[in-house]
């Protein structure tokens, strides 16, 4: 990628832009610089653009007041604007309904739901609390911490 100078970006130029209560580099281009948004990746990323009618190619720093608000009311209505498998929460435990978090929300619910699941004393919740492999990945011969266990040096 080539290095941009300073003196082409212009007056009007921003470094920082506020979406969705997270802060979005102004020098990439907007479709990768919404991924520093929690809750948002590159496919949801280019989706929110779309939605928007803005070029996911231009800087960030270049878009104008109004295409900043018009990604502003993309953000609110992209769980209305794409199908339920692209949203991050589907069938919600208390209310059953399909919605998208975003930034803060994100590690609120997250940290909700191993809360939930370590009051049960579920098996997740156990192994969460525990510092354990939650999915069911091996623990025997990978992901080995602390003391080494099994193997010897022979003399």
């Amino acid at each position: 990628m080539a290095k941009i100078d300073e003196s082409e970006l212009g007056d009007d130029f921003r470094y920082i832009l506020r979406l969705a209560m997270s802060d979005v580099d102004g020098m990439k281009p907007i479709g990768l610089g919404l991924t520093s948004i929690n809750g948002v990746g590159k496919r949801t990323a280019t989706a929110l653009c779309e939605i928007a009618g803005v070029n996911n190619k231009k800087l960030g720093g270049h878009l104008s007041d109004e295409e900043l608000s018009k990604l502003g009311d993309a953000i609110e209505s992209y769980p209305t604007q794409v199908p339920n498998w692209m949203l991050n929460r589907q069938r919600d435990l208390h209310t059953g309904d399909e919605f998208h978090l975003f930034s803060q929300d994100v590690k609120m619910v997250q940290k909700e739901d191993i809360e939930r699941h370590r009051a049960v004393k579920s098996y997740r919740g156990i192994r969460h609390a525990v510092g354990g492999r939650v999915r069911g990945q091996r623990t025997r011969s990978n992901s080995r911490t602390g003391l080494t266990l099994g193997v010897q040096k022979k003399n």
